[in-house]
């Protein structure tokens, strides 16, 4: 498969040209790969109103995937986030302007409905399919059904579109096409955060919420493919209304940066030819990697460790008690595994298609080293059945003045912007709601010491 955006970026290179135009490195290495790092010069396209290489790789990618269409973003899924509500939302009468949302988004959903002045009303897990009782693992994990779905929407059906996280962050995956097929009955379109998902339309059969009926989805490509950082994916199904493909590519234009990266957008490229090319080979390195994480789990039942169930064969999550996470700190860093969080509830640990053998041992002997320690039981907290009550929309929340105060003294307060860190960046009140006593039970048990509020805004105070 050619790679138009790599191939422009190192023949321009070879020129040696004078570059009288950003960035300031003006080519010269300093780190390594200044000479690669380009602006939107002539033939170098320009992203989100491309018609030349990015247009090119954007179809073949688009090809690779199945999709409608495929268009790329730098910004991370965070930004193919805020398009694909600008897409769905794009024209719909403010009565309409409501969105049905599994509750464990991104705090990128939450900033996006905040600026396209969306309502939302939400979808707590079925009880049934809850992960064990750890204190983290309630909030970041919301796998709902399809019936849940279907009982939302026959009750009322006037949302401009149904949102998932699946995977969530703890590997969760809900059934999409089962959610997609209920969605479609009732004529609304079905939006998939799919960050931690771009592999599964690799997997055979492909397990991509494109191509299980999802109308739109977003795909962190650098969180499980060999992409940098900021590199990710916005689809559109062919199945999609019309008109979602046109509004995908105008909230691009409307949330993204000026300055795209071309060092990621050739990563995207040259993404394309693995996945395409050495297609057999990328499909072999990624059934070996679902095998040494499918090791990595039978490793950790037998070891007895609190492994929390995932649908996602590439990811590893630990359940651990609070007062663990010193001990487990170091054991890994006596063999420098790093994860891809530790917060002494949770650890996750995430495999790829290059991850190594070798890799994949490190973490073994971690495991084998943990189940030495007597290990706590994970924190059970109280965690919240339905949303608080809601004193002003998401978008008067996140904008309003604001101040932080503890959370143990803000009992009636009103949500501002939610401060959550990345990773896992799952707020556990959105903005615009109360504080109850609940709320703040579960804001303390995991660690939120302190929590930005709507100044002048006080609605007593509430139990739920």
């Amino acid at each position: 498969m050619n790679t138009p955006i790599h191939t422009f970026l190192t023949t321009h290179a070879e020129k040696n040209t004078v570059r009288l135009h950003m960035p300031g490195h003006k080519g010269h290495t300093f780190l390594g790969p200044e000479p690669l790092d380009l602006t939107e010069i002539d033939g170098a396209d320009v992203l989100y109103h491309e018609n030349g290489i990015i247009e090119q790789s954007q179809r073949n990618a688009a090809t690779l995937f199945g999709t409608g269409r495929t268009l790329y973003s730098t910004e991370g899924s965070t930004l193919a986030i805020k398009a694909m509500l600008f897409a769905a939302s794009r024209g719909v009468p403010t009565p309409r302007r409501r969105i049905l949302a599994a509750r464990n988004v991104h705090k990128a959903f939450v900033f996006g409905c905040a600026l396209l002045d969306l309502d939302v009303e939400w979808l707590f897990a079925d009880e049934k399919t809850e992960v064990e009782p750890s204190a983290t693992a309630h909030y970041l994990t919301a796998r709902v059904t399809a019936a849940q779905v279907d009982a939302a929407l026959r009750e009322n059906a006037s949302f401009c579109a149904v949102y998932l996280t699946s995977p969530d962050y703890l590997g969760a995956v809900s059934d999409v096409e089962g959610i997609a097929n209920v969605c479609h009955k009732y004529g609304v379109p079905l939006l998939v955060d799919n960050a931690h998902g771009a592999y599964l339309a690799f997997l055979e059969p492909s397990r991509h919420p494109i191509a299980l009926g999802a109308d739109m989805c977003a795909d962190s490509a650098h969180k499980t493919l060999p992409v940098l950082t900021g590199g990710a994916y916005l689809h559109v199904s062919e199945r999609a209304p019309k008109e979602f493909a046109s509004n995908a590519l105008s909230g691009l234009r409307l949330f993204a940066s000026t300055s795209p990266s071309y060092l990621v957008l050739a990563s995207l490229d040259l993404c394309n030819a693995y996945i395409g090319d050495e297609g057999k080979e990328m499909r072999r390195r990624l059934r070996r990697a679902v095998d040494l994480a499918g090791g990595i789990s039978t490793l950790c039942r037998e070891l007895d460790l609190p492994l929390i169930q995932s649908d996602e064969p590439l990811k590893i999550c630990l359940s651990l008690g609070g007062d663990d996470l010193d001990t487990f700190r170091s054991i890994l860093a006596r063999h420098g595994v790093v994860p891809e969080m530790c917060n002494g509830e949770v650890a996750v640990f995430m495999i790829s298609t290059e991850t190594t053998q070798e890799d994949a041992d490190a973490l073994k002997e971690v495991l084998r080293e943990l189940a030495a320690y007597p290990l706590k039981s994970p924190k059970v907290c109280a965690t919240l059945k339905h949303a608080p009550p809601r004193a002003m929309s998401i978008r008067d929340a996140v904008l309003a003045p604001s101040e932080t105060v503890s959370t143990k003294n803000a009992l009636g307060r009103v949500c501002a912007a939610p401060t959550v860190a990345c990773p896992p960046a799952v707020p556990i009140v959105i903005s615009g709601e109360v504080l109850t006593e609940e709320a703040i039970d579960a804001l303390l048990c995991n660690g939120y010491g302190d929590i930005e509020v709507v100044k002048n805004v006080e609605t007593g105070n509430c139990r739920g």
